[in-house]
């Protein structure tokens, strides 16, 4: 019998053999379709080869596709469990022509794999055809169906189309009888609806063009797109007609009894179902990137959490399980997707909280709702608001209680749950109003109200699509913006950073079929994504599709930025002590910068231990990790917080480095911060990482600048540069540079001392452009005045010390010294009845200056102009007395 991996590779190998290239399935979450929540069909990564807008380098394809179905238009959720084949995650396996073969070829494919690889009996299988496709019932025949088992369908069961418009084609479906023990008649019959007959493979013929007015043309490039369900065949090759009994769900409904201690095939079997189906789609989605959140994909996956995980009560289980039954999930399915093993740590680990903290307020609620119902007449739907208070204060969805009520034949009004909801709504909308947020931020209120939360995708990657949900100007939606205009662009999903944390937002591109757009910042107002941008070409259309792209090397810097902030602040907290926090960052593209508190200079030592420490860690080139965890878990595991930012129920925790004095429940990791922040994956992507220095930022705190990456090395070489310039000047070797400056400051300031003695030398002979001075009577006091030419201000003191010296008591002393415009003065008293303060004011008013100042015994003061030398003397004699 085969495994369903044997399944998925014989398929694989087949179409391989037939010329296709074995195209990886992409995530589930699709860069490529914003109408789409989860990818929901194989054909979905390939949408823009089948319109044209792609070209690749072959033109058949052929994948293993992951597919969810549990959000939006394409729900399953409430039927997983309860039926034979409908599932939130299954494998769509599928082959691809893009304008290469077509009917007759696809045909022939499909047919030869299932009969002769998969030995399917020919006369178990019938085929539909659209009831106008000649073409396809012939080819048909001709494969040796015979016609009473070609069955045409007139619906659009058998007609495909991309939507309203575009692509479209008629389809061809293979079925499957099971046999008349099943109940159930051949498709197009009233009892269709039966499990005998089950379509296993459909194709569809992508051949012509849907237009607005409902006319259609043939596409000049006909295309073939197939899909045949994973678990469907599986089933029918393993001899069921049940999903849930292929060997794959079979492991998975085993280790959830075993996990249980029940019995996989007794009363709880339907529990078992729900828990192996979900255990796959919450594993997935966690692999691609989805974590569980209260908005978009994030709260369907948490939706389907929760109900796995109230089925395993409903088992008895007292403690999660959810998390132990990863390894089981990944030996299944783990060689065939690796991203599942390379996930399971954080798969795990998630797992388990979202189980420990919903197991907290379970019992609660499902209490609640029995003594709710306990209290209607027999029979009666739950009103709206109990089933609102459920979701609102225990994080029930909806579809939740519905689930718990049908096993007990009851329903909800749902009317009155909506107006809950909208009660809720209003007053949320009034209390953000009157916060005092600014009145022109009211359009983003209105369009999280009526979009919802943005979706960011820009964790995972740096390309996607989005559908323009608004335009805005000048604080007011708009419906198309031309060339050179200004708008802020709101979308339903979005690669794009927008501005948090310390990190700039992102720019990059924007286009559309009918314009292109640079997007120049992103920020975020009430979780709606806002793009500012500034149309270049042709116009962008609110509702229309639009091509982002993130710019890759701007996103790169900066995460490097970001992740080495991360780094060093553990490194400042190593050198300076604990009491080292963050006080705020910035992460640009072109730098970083920290602040932290400290009350003092780093020392050049402490600054180079810190960038020593950095750059080990960045060579380890570990790792970065990112896990979702409560506030209160992560601070139990030393994660470092941003001081005054506020954090919800859950947080991103960013750790990377080992380090056998680091921190955490296993000792070895360095830095562990709450973050909401992109980060490199691995620390050597930051490069190398340089200090600019460190400076006062406020009072009690510090700030450092620093370079990563390319700009770092830029600033290393422009230094290496400068350095060589130096070397050259000087006549030396790079490494000699230092001691050769050290002895030219010693050689300059030596001659600057024996210059500077030379002119008090010169001043006291009376050179300089005046004769040696005599000191004269004034009011009793010998008084020594005189103007100097060729001395500084600084010469002054020492000039005034030595006239002092040579006067003796009962003398005082004025010099003036003309600097080359502006005037310089300084006075000096010895046991005198005088003030040299007022002797230096008086002539310094005169010289035009203002004030002067110092000691009874010296004073110095200055003035713009020494042209009034003689004035300012005259002054000073006048305060003497004389």
């Amino acid at each position: 019998m085969p495994t369903m991996n044997d399944i998925r590779s014989t398929f694989l190998e087949y179409f391989e053999r037939q010329g296709h290239e074995v195209v990886p399935s992409s995530p589930l979450v699709p860069r490529n379709d914003p109408t789409l929540m989860f990818v929901n069909s194989g054909m979905v990564q390939f949408k823009n080869l089948f319109t044209g807008v792609e070209k690749r380098d072959y033109s058949r394809a052929t994948s293993a596709q992951k597919c969810v179905r549990a959000g939006g238009k394409h729900n399953d959720l409430d039927n997983v469990g309860y039926t034979a084949r409908h599932h939130t995650f299954f494998e769509m396996l599928g082959n691809f022509s893009f304008g290469d073969y077509f009917k007759t070829e696809a045909i022939q494919f499909a047919w030869e794999l299932i009969t002769r690889d998969f030995e399917i009996p020919k006369e178990r299988l019938y085929t539909t055809v659209y009831h106008t496709d000649d073409e396809a019932f012939e080819i048909w025949k001709k494969v040796g169906v015979p016609e009473d088992r070609i069955i045409r369908i007139a619906t659009s069961d058998n007609f495909w189309q991309m939507g309203p418009t575009g692509p479209c084609g008629p389809c061809t479906e293979i079925f499957y009888d099971h046999g008349d023990h099943i109940w159930g008649g051949p498709p197009g019959s009233p009892e269709e609806d039966g499990d005998r007959f089950i379509e296993i493979w459909n194709i569809v013929f992508m051949q012509n063009e849907q237009f607005e007015d409902g006319t259609m043309r043939a596409l000049d490039m006909q295309s073939i797109d197939t899909g045949m369900g994973l678990e469907r065949i599986a089933a029918l090759l393993q001899g069921s007609n049940d999903n849930y009994d292929t060997d794959t769900m079979r492991a998975l409904i085993e280790a959830s009894a075993d996990a249980t201690s029940s019995d996989p095939d007794g009363p709880g079997k339907t529990h078992h179902r729900v828990i192996a189906d979900h255990l796959r789609s919450t594993s997935f989605l966690m692999a691609d990137g989805v974590m569980p959140s209260n908005d978009g994909r994030g709260y369907v996956l948490r939706r389907i959490m929760r109900r796995a995980m109230r089925h395993a009560h409903l088992l008895g289980a007292k403690d999660p399980i959810m998390h132990r039954l990863v390894p089981a999930l990944v030996r299944q399915m783990g060689q065939a997707y690796p991203e599942l093993g390379q996930a399971q740590a954080l798969i795990t680990e998630t797992l388990k909280l979202e189980e420990t903290r919903f197991k907290a307020t379970l019992d609660r609620g499902l209490k609640l709702l029995d003594d709710e119902l306990g209290a209607l007449p027999e029979g009666a739907d739950l009103p709206g608001a109990t089933a609102f208070k459920l979701y609102d204060t225990y994080g029930f969805p909806l579809d939740l209680t519905q689930d718990a009520l049908r096993e007990k034949g009851r329903g909800v009004d749902t009317d009155g749950f909506d107006a809950a909801m909208a009660e809720q709504k209003a007053k949320a909308r009034a209390a953000w109003a009157g916060s005092g947020d600014a009145a022109d931020a009211t359009i983003w209120f209105d369009l999280a109200e009526a979009h919802g939360a943005t979706d960011f995708l820009g964790y995972d990657t740096e390309v996607a699509e989005g559908q323009i949900l608004a335009l805005v100007q000048d604080g007011a939606e708009t419906g198309t913006v031309g060339p050179g205009e200004a708008v802020q662009i709101v979308l339903n999903q979005t690669p794009f950073y927008a501005e948090a944390g310390g990190q700039v937002g992102d720019a990059g591109t924007l286009v559309t079929e009918t314009g292109r757009a640079r997007i120049v910042d992103t920020r975020k107002v009430a979780d709606v994504f806002i793009h500012v941008a500034e149309v270049e070409d042709g116009q962008i259309v609110k509702g229309a599709a639009a091509q982002l792209e993130v710019d890759h090397a701007r996103r790169t810097a900066i995460r490097a930025n970001h992740s080495a902030t991360h780094l060093l602040h553990e490194a400042l907290r190593n050198a300076l002590g604990d009491h080292v926090a963050q006080r705020g960052s910035l992460n640009a593209a072109d730098r970083l910068r920290f602040d932290f508190s400290h009350t003092k200079a780093l020392t050049p030592e402490e600054l180079k231990q810190v960038e020593q420490e950095v750059n080990a860690y960045i060579r380890q080139n570990g790792a970065v990790e990112t896990r979702i965890m409560t506030p209160d878990d992560a601070r139990a595991i030393g994660a470092q917080a941003l001081f005054g930012e506020k954090y919800g129920d859950e947080v991103r925790v960013v750790s990377m480095g080992r380090a056998s004095t680091g921190k955490g429940a296993d000792g070895e990791t360095y830095s562990i911060e709450l973050c909401g922040g992109t980060h490199v994956r691995q620390t050597g992507d930051i490069g190398t990482f340089v200090t600019l220095g460190d400076s006062a930022s406020s009072a009690g705190v510090r700030r450092i600048e620093a370079l990563t990456g390319a700009a770092a090395f830029d600033y290393l070489s422009q230094q290496d540069h400068r350095l060589a310039e130096v070397a050259l000047e000087l006549k030396a070797q790079p490494g000699d540079v230092a001691e050769r400056v050290r002895s030219l400051l010693d050689e300059r300031r030596a001659l600057q001392n024996e210059v500077a003695q030379l002119r008090r030398d010169l001043a006291m002979s009376g050179g300089g452009g005046a004769a040696a001075p005599e000191a004269e009577e004034v009011g009793g006091v010998r008084f020594l005045a005189q103007v100097l030419q060729g001395v500084t201000g600084k010469d002054l003191p020492a000039l005034i010390d030595e006239h002092k010296a040579r006067l003796g008591a009962g003398s005082a002393v004025l010099l003036i010294a003309d600097t080359g415009g502006k005037a310089a003065v300084a006075a000096g008293v010895v046991d005198a009845d005088v003030s040299a303060v007022d002797l230096v004011k008086a002539a310094v008013a005169e010289l035009g200056g203002k004030g002067g100042g110092g000691r009874p015994d010296m004073a110095q003061g200055g003035g713009p102009s020494a042209e009034n030398a003689e004035a300012a003397i005259a002054a000073a004699r006048a305060v003497m007395g004389g």
